[in-house]
């Protein structure tokens, strides 16, 4: 037999419902959108052959401020497209019992590879509401914006003439591109059966959830109605993701293999959806940043060349401290240990869990031997969140000079934020951040995590060198009163003393942690394994196959 050619690269679909590529460009919500925009500018910089597929929304996500009484409020984002080249192409989704036309754009303007863009909310279209806010919580108006990412977004690749290798689906928003890919090999003549195996060779998924509540499932009734089985029955769409139809289910079962976003995360997802037959194997990738968007150019600049990173740090730190006082008002002291805090708005993140004791917490704020820096959004809709955010406000209210809370985070706010502190504090609720990114960032920049092991922080920490751990990994009753008093205990007999009196091993420590970041939670680094690990091995079996048959066929 002739000697088989090498195996091309292969060519990706990347699949998400959120991209956060630059703050003037919202339409993301939070780190799985982020996550999603830094591998797209990542597949350039390696020049790999990877599209993204997702949705303009049009609304962005919500610009969100406090109001007199301290709750957050809402008003709608606008923002610049003149960025978005019209391809000319649209789409129809056949959604509730008429054809849905999508308009499909693209941008490269952020360094990024192509992201083509679903809009179903251009002028004289009665169908806006589908594609007009990210993640609106009527069960219709997801179901149909999924609909438009997964079947909308196969049918788009169709027509620009795209073929990719591997299609991949970040979270379960996405998981209607596999029935859509199903229904077009039965449309060729194929078995169910076999177009459902022949589509698993092609699709990879990621999980990024860990908290069964965050697995979105829908009602049957709803998808038949909406029109979601895309052409399939009833039964073929139940053996891919149950009834109700669990969509990350559905994506286990549609992918050849699946990825948790850290090794403790992956764990967690294996032991998760053990109880499924015919799933995907699950793999762990650690999430990780880009760090060209991410790493200061002054740190990067101090780091390479051996110079004084305190030094560096001092000037970013002063840049935060200038933007505080310009949207506050107040005025905090550059020497003071100042300790960040800036998330999405969820309760398992305990943004409070610091204020736990406050006769612990009370005179390090008074007497300002800390001085506290947060930020964060919650979803438009979430009630709950927006208590979280309120309740951080609160307490901004009650300790007015060290005690912030920045309004309307965004990347601008995270950049600045994840390079201008000095410590940068983690609270999740173990085991329930699947990875987190923020202190990532923070550590690409010198500033020292504080963190439970939660998410990525069990690879990245080693205690006292790195950043810090507290809380020693532990779940169960009173966690939160355990990991309250350990960030006590780590914070006054570690933290604070390094600070002001050893900043030689303060200044170590930064070095570590900055060298930590770069090497093992880069986007260089994740995107290699993803094709390595995930991309390649179907492509070179399904090219080997293909090259057999084409062999026997000739002989």
């Amino acid at each position: 037999m002739k000697q088989m050619a090498a195996v091309p690269q292969p060519k990706v679909a990347f699949f998400c419902m959120e991209f956060g590529l630059d703050e003037s460009f919202p339409i993301y919500s939070g780190g799985l959108g982020i996550l999603a925009g830094d591998i797209l500018k990542t597949a350039r910089d390696l020049n790999l052959p990877m599209v993204g597929v997702g949705i303009l929304w049009s609304e962005g996500y919500s610009d969100q401020f406090l109001d007199q009484h301290g709750f957050p409020q809402h008003c709608r984002q606008t923002y610049d497209r003149s960025h978005l080249e019209d391809t000319g192409i649209m789409v129809n989704v056949w959604i509730r019992g008429e054809d849905v036309p999508c308009k499909v754009w693209k941008t490269e303007a952020f360094g990024n590879v192509p992201l083509y863009l679903l809009d179903a909310d251009f002028p004289g279209s009665h169908h806006g509401w589908i594609t007009r806010q990210l993640y609106a919580s009527p069960p219709q108006e997801r179901v149909a914006a999924e609909m438009v990412l997964g079947i909308g977004g196969v049918r788009a690749l169709n027509q620009l003439g795209l073929q990719p290798d591997i299609y991949h689906l970040n979270e379960g928003h996405a998981v209607f591109a596999g029935l859509e890919l199903i229904r077009e090999k039965m449309h060729r003549g194929m078995s169910f059966e076999q177009a459902w195996e022949e589509t698993r060779q092609q699709i990879v998924f990621t999980t990024h959830t860990p908290v069964m509540a965050g697995n979105e499932e829908h009602d049957h009734g709803l998808l038949k109605h909406m029109g979601a089985w895309a052409g399939l029955e009833y039964d073929q769409v139940a053996r891919i993701g149950g009834d109700p139809f669990n969509m990350t289910v559905a994506g286990l079962r549609l992918s050849y293999i699946a990825n948790g976003v850290s090794q403790l995360h992956g764990a967690t997802a294996r032991a998760m959806w053990r109880g499924n037959p015919g799933t995907a194997p699950i793999i762990s990738i650690t999430n990780a940043v880009h760090v060209e968007t991410w790493q200061h150019k002054l740190i990067q600049q101090t780091y390479n060349v051996q110079g004084n990173l305190w030094k560096a740090h001092l000037q970013v730190k002063k840049k935060l401290l200038e933007e505080v006082e310009n949207r506050t008002g107040v005025a905090l002291d550059l020497d003071v240990l100042t300790i960040g805090f800036a998330r999405r708005a969820a309760a398992y993140k305990r943004s409070g869990l610091i204020f736990h004791r406050p006769h612990v917490i009370e005179p390090l704020l008074k007497n300002r031997t800390i001085q506290l820096v947060f930020s964060g959004k919650a979803h438009p809709e979430d009630d709950w969140g927006k208590q979280i955010v309120a309740n951080i406000a609160e307490m901004a209210y009650k300790f007015p000079d060290s005690v912030v809370f920045l309004e309307n985070y965004n990347m601008g706010l995270g950049r600045l934020l994840t390079a201008g502190c000095d410590v940068w504090l983690n609270t999740p609720q173990r085991p329930l951040e699947a990875s987190g990114t923020s202190g990532m960032k923070a550590a690409l920049n010198g500033v020292l995590n504080l963190s439970v092991l939660d998410g990525w922080w069990p690879e990245g920490c080693l205690h006292g060198v790195t950043g810090w751990q507290f809380g020693g990994g532990y779940e169960g009753p009173e966690q939160t009163m355990v990991d309250a008093l350990s960030l006590y205990e780590v914070l006054l007999e570690e933290v604070i003393p390094t600070f002001y009196e050893d900043k030689a091993r303060w200044q170590e420590m930064m070095r570590a942690s900055i060298s930590m970041a770069m090497h093992r939670f880069s986007t260089k680094h994740m995107l290699t394994l993803y094709y390595n690990l995930m991309y390649q091995p179907s492509t070179t079996l399904r090219k080997i196959k293909h090259d057999v048959l084409a062999a026997m066929a000739i002989q």
